[in-house]
């Protein structure tokens, strides 16, 4: 009880208690953001085996992997990582980067990932305060960090990230927490449609698949917790985005054109703007249409 009146009454506190527990899951967002994929693709490649009634060859085999088993290695040399080496943040810092065991560097992405997830949780904390909003949003928004960096690394969307939470954003706007029922059922419909929509269409004229069915979930699943109202925001943003960023990595980076960029993270990011913002930015928008 006085641990809820010092959320109530504190607000420093409130806002220590979200950064620290987005420290934590932020470690666990690592491990999914790992293991998901990898998970995926043996259950795609058993899948297969059973399909054409082949036997895997014996160095296709490996350990049974899920997110709590086994326990996180080294990459390097396979040192198991004690309960002191992985504390958020704290331990890579202490560890100044390496593995205790072989002293091969530690990927600076495992910090970045815990410290991104505390900063979402603290924001979220104080745009939204103690209300019903918060710890819903806060969920969504670790979904969509999740998402981003795999569709980055791998070009996928998983749907047991992209359908759950699609579920979820209904189940939440059942209690009109972000917007109300019939609005989140179109805006799920809506999500997907539309992309699928621009999938034919640009298959039909130039004969190659401009993006992948998990865009089309991922815009669903946005349009489940925000409502059908705030597609078309989305989708402004996340072409602007898109478009900007490619066009730089091309001319600075020397991108590969051939190469797919992946739309994932620009869907995520901008939703996750447009359920901060969404209103202001359609207001102000109509407002520059309107009188421009």
């Amino acid at each position: 009880m006085q641990f809820l009146n010092l959320i109530q009454t504190s607000p420093v506190f409130f806002y220590t208690v979200l950064g620290v527990l987005g420290l934590l899951v932020g470690s666990f967002l690592n491990v999914v953001i790992l293991r998901l994929p990898r998970m995926m693709e043996i259950e795609w490649r058993d899948e297969c085996s059973r399909l054409l009634q082949t036997t895997l060859p014996d160095d296709a085999k490996t350990e049974k992997i899920n997110l709590i088993v086994p326990r996180s290695r080294c990459p390097h040399c396979n040192h198991k990582i004690t309960a002191f080496e992985n504390i958020p943040v704290l331990s890579y810092l202490l560890l100044q980067g390496k593995c205790s065991e072989c002293r091969k560097p530690i990927s600076i992405r495992y910090p970045l990932i815990e410290t991104a997830s505390a900063a979402i949780a603290v924001l979220l904390g104080i745009h939204f305060g103690l209300g019903p909003q918060v710890f819903p949003a806060i969920l969504f928004s670790w979904a969509l960090l999740v998402l981003s960096v795999i569709d980055f690394d791998h070009q996928l969307l998983p749907d047991d990230i992209t359908i759950t939470f699609l579920w979820t954003g209904l189940f939440f706007n059942i209690f009109g927490v972000f917007t109300d029922i019939y609005s989140s059922l179109i805006g799920a419909m809506a999500g997907y449609g539309i992309l699928w929509t621009v999938y034919i269409l640009f298959k039909f004229v130039t004969g190659k698949e401009g993006m992948g069915y998990g865009d089309f979930k991922l815009l669903a699943m946005l349009g489940a917790w925000l409502g059908w109202q705030q597609l078309p925001a989305i989708i402004i943003l996340s072409s602007l985005c898109g478009s900007i960023i490619g066009i730089v990595l091309m001319i600075f980076r020397k991108y590969d054109r051939s190469r797919p960029l992946p739309f994932g993270p620009y869907l995520a990011v901008a939703g996750w703007i447009t359920m901060l913002w969404g209103t202001e930015i359609t207001r102000a928008y109509s407002q520059w249409a309107l009188h421009p």
